[in-house]
């Protein structure tokens, strides 16, 4: 079955508390807050939903497996931006001081899934990674 390209997913996901995720997502990320109550807020995540639910005992660190080289979190979340976007995040959370749990390098350079990507932890220790394809026809190229 194929999906309509105008689909959009929502997640939910637990963190800490509200303040700083909001500020992570709102303030550094770019993602405007949409509807909130006293233990979640949504976030229009690149024209998408997510939902961040205070729920702090469902936070843990994510086993890794190895993929080019590098260990990445299994757990984890994202978007696939344009090349100057993802740069351009890139350069928001460098300025932001954010940690990088991969920095922005290209995964399988030269090969057909070639791709920028990066990963980085938001205040409660969830894992988002961001990628780009300078061939976005390739993104599910095998």
């Amino acid at each position: 079955m194929s999906v309509q390209v105008t689909a959009r997913f929502h997640l939910a996901f637990p963190v800490q508390e509200l303040e700083a995720t909001r500020s992570f997502y709102e303030d550094v990320l770019g993602c405007a807050a949409g509807r909130l109550a006293d233990s979640w807020i949504d976030f229009d995540f690149f024209g998408h939903q997510i939902s961040a639910h205070v729920a702090p005992d469902e936070l843990s660190d994510a086993a890794r497996n190895e993929v080019d080289g590098k260990a990445v979190p299994v757990r984890h979340f994202g978007a696939i931006l344009e090349w100057d976007d993802w740069e351009a995040v890139a350069q928001r959370l460098t300025q932001a001081g954010a940690s990088f749990v991969i920095e922005p390098y290209v995964r399988f350079a030269g090969q057909v899934g070639e791709q920028g990507t990066f990963f980085v932890k938001d205040p409660s220790g969830n894992c988002l990674e961001f990628k780009s394809f300078r061939d976005m026809s390739r993104v599910f190229a095998t």
